[in-house]
């Protein structure tokens, strides 16, 4: 018998394209969101496309600036810092709850992993980018609070846009990779203590790679590509 593959809905897959259009730049802060040229363009009817707009709307990835006038939401330093705090209670709080809770076994197979990282080819900068939504996903399963979760993955939404608008440093990736390893050695050693404080150095160093960048590009326009 074969099961009938169920079509993703018109919304859906708006929410889906805007989503990246807006994380990847495409969709820049500031740029208007017409319904009539957005839902001409992704081939929806208005309804779906206003349906896409109000989740992206929740998300705080757009904002109605009036009934038909709907925006793409700046995101300045001082929203970075903001969802900076609110990832370092949530990251830190999901990082000691999953030592306590998780598979050691999974995480020092994670571990292995961050140790063997080659930062030097496009390739394995892409394994490490991998290898992180592996950690992120066995921290969600490990601690087991589907309220956390939830929340969480509103901060990663945001976090690919943030990511995207820094430039990438040799020495901040080869940094953070020996930061992610450190945190996945203290989850396999169910070292709670250790594997919050990993990941709130983490997340400092990591905050303040993204404001130095974002201050360079400001201070220095005619290199930001």
């Amino acid at each position: 018998m074969t099961l009938a593959v169920e079509p993703i809905r018109a919304s859906e897959r708006a929410y889906a394209v805007l989503l990246d259009e807006i994380q990847s730049g495409a969709l820049p802060a500031g740029a208007v969101l017409a319904e009539v040229e957005q839902a001409e363009r992704l081939g929806v009817s208005r309804t779906p496309l206003r349906e896409a707009l109000r989740r992206l709307a929740a998300d705080g990835m757009v904002v109605q600036q009036s009934p038909r006038v709907t925006v793409v939401a700046a995101l300045d330093a001082d929203d970075i810092r903001a969802l900076f705090e609110i990832r370092r209670a949530l990251e830190e709080t999901s990082a000691r709850l999953a030592a306590m809770r998780g598979d050691a076994t999974a995480f020092a197979t994670l571990a292995d992993g961050f140790g063997r990282v080659d930062l030097s080819r496009a390739a394995g900068r892409d394994a490490y980018y991998a290898l992180i939504a592996r950690l992120d996903a066995q921290l969600d399963v490990s601690h087991g609070n589907d309220y956390l979760t939830s929340a969480l993955r509103t901060v990663r939404t945001h976090l690919v846009r943030v990511r995207r608008m820094a430039r990438d440093k040799p020495e901040r990736l080869a940094a953070s990779a020996s930061e992610h390893l450190l945190i996945a050695r203290a989850l396999a050693a169910r070292d709670a203590d250790l594997a919050a404080h990993a990941t709130h150095v983490h997340l400092h160093n990591a905050l303040t790679s993204i404001l130095a960048s974002l201050d360079q590009q400001s201070s220095h326009p005619e290199g930001t590509k």
